[in-house]
């Protein structure tokens, strides 16, 4: 995977942190100061950072034994997770109540985690395609940081609105991606 493909995946699985932070971003209201917003972007940029190195591991492990494979496992992977960030955001309800404490460390590393699970595939993608690992890592961590950052700043002007849209588009990335993995190995398209 070239350059350009690893900052359009960095770009796919960080939308989710992207929704998240202007989903934070419509709730901060009065707590809108610069070390809330770095908070949340720094949390949110450590686990989409550090989850792909940990796919990554355990996929190196198994690399070996299924790499006539690979290129079906990765499209199979960044399918599932993109049809899956398209049908969570369309389904996504409102919530009527309290919103959640952004600022809340045990809120969050839960959406932190939570953000970064499709991050934690494409690190077991990563071990059978050809990749620099913490080329990707740092790639994906200055995405996250950027689009967080961006994204709190949106949700203090827009609210909820864009949310949905985010996640539809990120969902639509990542499985445009595994697709172009999965026709470059057939051999249908060439890098």
């Amino acid at each position: 995977m070239n350059f350009s493909g690893i900052l359009i995946l960095s770009f796919g699985i960080a939308m989710d942190a992207f929704a998240v932070a202007i989903t934070s971003g419509s709730v901060l209201k009065e707590r809108f100061r610069l070390n809330n917003i770095l908070k949340i972007g720094l949390f949110l940029t450590f686990f989409q950072a550090f989850m792909p190195l940990v796919g990554w591991g355990f996929g190196s492990q198994f690399s070996f034994y299924i790499k006539n494979v690979d290129h079906w496992i990765a499209f199979f992977l960044l399918g599932i997770i993109g049809v899956k960030m398209v049908i969570d955001s369309i389904n996504s309800q409102e919530d009527e109540g309290s919103p959640i404490n952004p600022l809340n460390n045990k809120v969050l590393i839960y959406l932190s985690l939570a953000t970064s699970i499709d991050a934690l595939a494409v690190g077991v993608g990563f071990a059978f395609l050809n990749v620099s690992i913490l080329f990707s890592i740092i790639c994906i961590g200055i995405t996250t940081f950027l689009l967080s950052i961006i994204g709190i700043f949106i949700g203090k002007l827009s609210g909820e609105r864009l949310k949905k849209k985010a996640g539809i588009f990120g969902g639509f990335v990542l499985i445009l991606i595994g697709l172009k993995i999965l026709l470059e190995h057939l051999g249908i398209i060439f890098n």
